[in-house]
């Protein structure tokens, strides 16, 4: 747990006042009712292909988020609309990928697994197990190469971190010491094999040390802990001090994809996570407070019911992509075609 002013609140909280915090939930809010709604939109047909839910770790996106600033970039993975959203963007545009649209972020080409908003600084999904890991290297050594101030963040779950091109990017990212900020969404499974079994450290965080970075495990599920470790590690990158190694524990509410059975996560366990629900524990520390009235929650939880419900009607109402331009904006575009979604 990190450390607590005087009267007894988390640090990050004197950092935003009343309308942030109220904000940081509505976003965790957000996140949960699109990738519920999106779920449903996929039982119903809606959604071809496989999707993978994040619903459970809303405080990690949320918590990394808010330390970036507008003009900052991530990287992120197949269980990335989280990132998407916490990274601004639109839900309409989002359903609208998700449906196949010629509106949504990709131009309907990318759909779940890989959508991206360049013009939000957010350089895409991967559904290549640690694929993200060393594009975001790539862009933290053009930003240093260009003396810009900006930083990257680069998500990937705990399967990730024992692949090669989580050692390979790391150990280049501090030689350089580049802009980057490493963010393990440790939810205990890759796919279905416990991380118990899968990594020989109890922790991935101290895989920073061979590395030469600071390394730091935080409750993935406590935004006050998420934010506080991302603002340091965010401070240090942008400073010129090199990469850091952040991992958020925390538990995805649903199966690897939907696909999956589900059959090597006990009840009785996935009962004990959620009961840790993200979302309900940043609210009820809120009320605990006083930064928050029920009244106040109830108003949030309609205005985003209402923007999801607008969003996916914008998603429907959304022409199609022409069959005749199939081969349009699939590997490179001009600067001018880029949907900016704005």
């Amino acid at each position: 747990m990190n450390a607590t002013s005087r009267d007894g609140l988390p640090l990050v909280y004197g950092r935003l006042d009343k309308a942030a915090l109220h904000k940081v939930l509505r976003q965790m809010i957000l996140i949960r009712q699109f990738e519920e709604c999106a779920e449903q939109a996929y039982m119903r047909g809606l959604v071809h292909g496989t999707m993978h839910l994040s619903i459970g770790q809303e405080a990690t996106a949320v918590g990394v988020g808010m330390a970036l600033e507008q003009g900052d970039y991530i990287t992120s993975t197949h269980r990335g609309h989280g990132h998407c959203i916490a990274k601004g963007a639109e839900p309409k545009y989002m359903f609208a990928e998700f449906f196949g649209k010629d509106t949504g972020y990709c131009r309907g080409r990318g759909g779940s697994m890989h959508i991206a908003d360049v013009a939000s600084g957010n350089l895409g999904a991967n559904g290549i197990v640690g694929g993200g890991i060393p594009i975001a290297v790539g862009a933290a050594l053009a930003l240093k190469q260009e003396r810009r101030p900006q930083v990257v963040v680069c998500f990937f779950g705990d399967g990730a971190n024992n692949e090669g091109s989580f050692h390979e990017s790391l150990n280049m990212a501090a030689i350089w010491k580049l802009p980057v900020v490493f963010v393990c969404e440790n939810n205990q499974y890759g796919m279905s094999m416990s991380a118990e079994r899968s990594t020989a450290v109890k922790r991935v965080a101290t895989r920073a040390l061979a590395y030469d970075m600071p390394g730091q495990t935080v409750d993935g599920n406590v935004f006050a802990d998420v934010a506080q470790a991302a603002l340091e590690a965010v401070g240090r990158a942008r400073r010129g001090d090199g990469p850091s190694l952040l991992e958020c524990l925390t538990y995805r509410h649903r199966g690897h994809s939907k696909s999956d059975r589900n059959r090597y996560r006990t009840k009785e366990e996935i009962d004990a996570w959620i009961a840790r629900d993200p979302i309900q524990l940043f609210q009820r520390d809120l009320m605990a407070h006083g930064l928050i009235g029920q009244p106040e929650v109830d108003a949030l939880v309609k205005s985003v019911e209402r923007e999801i419900e607008d969003a996916i009607e914008f998603a429907k109402a959304s022409p199609s992509p022409d069959p005749a331009s199939l081969t349009d904006f699939v590997y490179t575009h001009k600067p001018s075609e880029v949907h900016s979604g704005r």
